[in-house]
């Protein structure tokens, strides 16, 4: 990581705009962080993978007020994390989230520990989530890089329509940004953040009320379209990915969430696909099947 430059001479209208107009989201409140930690933080960072906020909001609540604590947590089963998960997506991050858990018990005394390094080690903990709970709670100075930080410097910095597909590049990119102060770095962080997902958005950024419009090489030369090289996720309609949620809500709304194995056709007609769905699921440890019978794991 390269030392510490000068900020950029509009990061302090940057950050006096996040102070202005920040969305006012739980995982920002000073009584979230009073009550529930950097376990609250690294909850919240879990369930916003790849899922819109409005439907995390309800889910974080939910799940906080079962399992305040990674002790809570640990004490969960399998089947219940993922259960209460719901409809988030991606339902694996419960599975990771239910192990880091086990092990912030196991190997922290309970706490979900400060260091990058420590926090790389939990399961399913990779750069953006250890670098955000070491940033936004614990208020270290850290590059955080998430995709809306990555179009924002894309657009501002480089003069692209789009980010260049994710690379080791973009934490070096961030950190040669970042006040040197760990406060203001902090705001800066979430500043990038909410610029990228409220103004700066992939398909109609709002140039006129962006308060770095007068700054953006983007902008400059005047919008050109550059390509997009990241890879594009898959269409989801009709897709193994949908007959994976279908098996799951059917077992997570079932009686004891266990059904008989051709129950299953009744949810996703396409055998093919319907089988390709159960052995990934059980692959991934979100189902069991054994003795005829779908279920919820143990």
């Amino acid at each position: 990581m390269p030392a510490p430059t000068s900020p950029p001479a509009w990061s302090d209208a940057l950050s006096d705009w996040y102070g202005r107009t920040a969305r006012d989201l739980p995982w920002r409140r000073a009584d979230f962080s009073e009550q529930y930690g950097a376990w609250g933080t690294l909850v919240s960072e879990f369930m916003l993978q790849q899922t819109p906020v409005a439907r995390v909001i309800p889910h974080l609540e939910a799940w906080l007020e079962r399992w305040p604590t990674p002790a809570a947590m640990a004490t969960a089963t399998p089947a219940q994390v993922v259960h209460q998960w719901a409809n988030l997506g991606y339902p694996r991050r419960a599975l990771w989230l239910h192990r880091a858990a086990v092990q912030v018990v196991e190997h922290h005394d309970g706490v979900v520990p400060r260091e990058v390094s420590k926090l790389l080690e939990l399961s399913g903990i990779g750069d953006y989530t250890a670098r955000a709970v070491a940033v936004f709670h614990y208020g270290d100075r850290h590059p955080v890089v998430d995709t809306n930080t990555r179009r924002v410097i894309a657009r501002l910095v480089e003069g692209l329509s789009a980010p260049e597909p994710p690379s080791a590049r973009d934490l070096t990119r961030m950190s040669t940004l970042l006040p040197e102060a760990r406060a203001a770095s902090s705001v800066f962080n979430a500043a990038m953040m909410e610029l990228g997902a409220v103004v700066c958005t992939a398909r109609s950024p709002k140039c006129e009320v962006c308060p770095l419009a007068s700054d953006c090489a983007w902008l400059k030369a005047g919008q050109p379209q550059t390509g997009d090289r990241r890879r594009r996720q898959a269409r989801y309609e009709g897709s193994d990915r949908q007959a994976r949620g279908a098996l799951l809500r059917m077992l997570r709304e079932a009686p004891e969430h266990r059904v008989p194995a051709g129950v299953a056709a009744e949810h996703w007609p396409d055998g093919g696909q319907r089988d390709r769905a159960i052995d990934s699921l059980v692959a991934d440890g979100l189902i069991e099947a054994s003795d005829g019978e779908l279920r919820l794991p143990a």
